[in-house]
């Protein structure tokens, strides 16, 4: 077992050091810098492994904050009208319930998996339980911190806070006892990349179950919540005899990463074969414009079941929950006090909000895969008064299409809080909707500014930019960072429109400057 350990952590490592190594290559500044031969460099080799250690210590930590202080603690703050230790206990239940058999770290194919097994003919039992011990080990060290803070900072009791990371461990091997068990009985394997109708069905209702009973008041009681998460360590307790003793790992590992060769090809065309089919193929399709607005409308007239069709569900989907909001408030009305000291301070929320809901990417990628491919390989396509012509067409449509959400929101929170209890100061209303509006103008600026400046994409359209990647972190970060400021509404608001103005013009300078050496084809 634990030459099997050091065996697949060499493997992993390696295989992580030289896609940090390739990684460096790809930022602008290092490029020129790094020798061609850096793979053989000892020094950025030591150095690569610095960057896999740190990373593999952070993610143990990392991604449980953000799901703490995101699924769990943040939004149990919403819930004022039940008690704190409730409301947390309650809807960490429901979450553990999902990530038992959405996550449970034993049936899902990767490259290192395949390495390891399949080429280098390592013990796939051996391999499999090591991993996955590691995999349960990183689970309770990773919760712990953050049921003991977050837990104790919400009263739940001190004992409870220790076992609950042995709870969510239990939970995961219970449900992948029953998947072994399945698989003896019925040859069937459970795939977490690819979960059925049903299991999706499913995550959605245990959703509701965690976050609207607490909206509406109601929690499992403390005892309740309890027993049900201690009952996993026994549980988790028997079935680890399942896991150690399931004598199929090789089988079950074959089928599992048959597909792991070819799957990055596979989705490389599934991926454009989905593009095209949202293509309409009307030919009747035409425009009486010309030059590049003639190109660009064609382009959105062809993509608008890829471009406006989400951009109006998800509108549709925003005037739903802010008429829920206001129906709320209908119902109960002490909840009107709660709302209304929320809507004048937590408008820095709302940027992780549009920053999930606007279709910047979508709207690039597109451009790529379907235009701008082959029309990279003209040289006039590159000139920077194409550039920057082209740029003002593209962030005129996907402002569009990305402020019709974004209008339903705001008109949605300016409703909100009229009727939560208004405001002295109209200005407030029209701040409030013109920061919402501002925001989403920003995101559509960023993204398409990053697409000009870093085009992240090759011929092939396989993304292969670490810059951009980098810069998509950021951008995430910085959205999740703003949820925790509590500004005043016109303090915040007035910011935002100042800053999203300012950043429209440095982006079209930039734009014009050097998107002529950047916008081009990845070799």
């Amino acid at each position: 077992m634990l030459n099997t350990l050091r065996l697949s952590f060499s493997l992993k490592n390696t295989y992580r050091v030289n896609s940090i190594l390739y990684s460096l290559r790809q930022i602008p500044l290092l490029k020129s810098l790094l020798p061609a031969a850096l793979y053989q460099v000892r020094g950025l080799k030591i150095f690569a492994n610095v960057l896999s250690l740190l990373w593999e210590l952070v993610s143990i930590f990392l991604f449980k904050a953000l799901y703490f202080l995101a699924m769990v603690w943040g939004l149990g703050l919403l819930y004022q009208n039940v008690p704190s230790p409730l409301s947390f206990l309650h809807i960490l239940l429901f979450l553990t319930l999902i990530g038992s058999y959405m996550n449970t770290s034993l049936f899902v194919p990767t490259r290192d998996k395949y390495y390891a097994m399949i080429l280098l003919r390592m013990n796939a039992r051996s391999y499999t339980l090591v991993h996955y011990g590691y995999a349960l080990l990183k689970t309770v060290v990773g919760f712990l911190p953050f049921t003991l803070l977050l837990g104790l900072e919400r009263g739940v009791p001190l004992w409870l806070c220790l076992l609950l990371p042995f709870c969510v461990a239990g939970a995961k091997l219970s449900v992948a006892a029953y998947s072994l068990r399945d698989y003896e009985k019925n040859g069937s394997v459970h795939k977490e990349n690819k979960l059925q109708k049903l299991v999706w069905l499913l995550t959605g209702v245990l959703l509701v179950l965690a976050y609207l009973p607490p909206a509406l008041g109601f929690v499992l009681p403390l005892a309740v919540s309890a027993g049900l998460f201690l009952i996993w360590i026994p549980a988790g307790l028997v079935s680890l005899r399942q896991v150690v003793n399931f004598r199929y790992y090789r089988e079950i590992n074959q089928e599992l990463l048959s597909q792991v060769p070819t799957q990055m090809d596979s989705a490389k065309k599934a991926t454009k074969a989905a593009s095209e089919k949202a293509i309409s193929a009307d030919t009747s399709i035409t425009s009486q414009k010309v030059g590049f607005e003639y190109l660009n409308e064609l382009f959105i007239q062809r993509h608008r079941k890829i471009l406006w069709r989400s951009s109006l569900r998800i509108a549709g989907i925003c005037a739903v929950l802010c008429c829920g909001v206001l129906l709320l408030m209908e119902l109960l009305p002490e909840a009107k006090a709660n709302i209304h000291q929320s809507g004048m301070t937590w408008l820095p929320y709302f940027a992780f909000i549009l920053y999930f809901i606007n279709r910047g990417t979508g709207f690039t990628q597109a451009l790529f895969m379907n235009c701008d491919h082959s029309l990279l390989t003209y040289s006039f396509y590159k000139q920077p008064g194409s550039i920057l012509k082209l740029f003002q067409i593209r962030l005129r449509e996907i402002m569009k299409i990305n402020a019709v959400p974004a209008l339903v929101l705001g008109v949605g929170l300016v409703l909100i809080l009229y009727a939560s209890g208004g405001t002295d100061n109209p200005l407030n209303y029209v701040v409030l909707l013109a920061s919402i509006l501002s925001m989403s103008l920003f995101f559509s600026i960023h993204y398409l500014t990053l697409y000009y400046l870093l085009q992240p994409y090759t011929a092939g359209t396989e993304m292969k930019s670490g810059t951009y990647r980098i810069a998509m972190v950021l951008t995430y970060v910085v959205c999740y960072l703003m949820m925790d400021l509590r500004l005043p509404l016109l303090v915040f608001g007035v910011a935002c429109i100042v800053f999203c103005v300012l950043y429209s013009m440095v982006a079209c300078i930039l734009v014009y400057k050097f998107a002529p050496q950047t916008f081009r084809l990845r070799t």
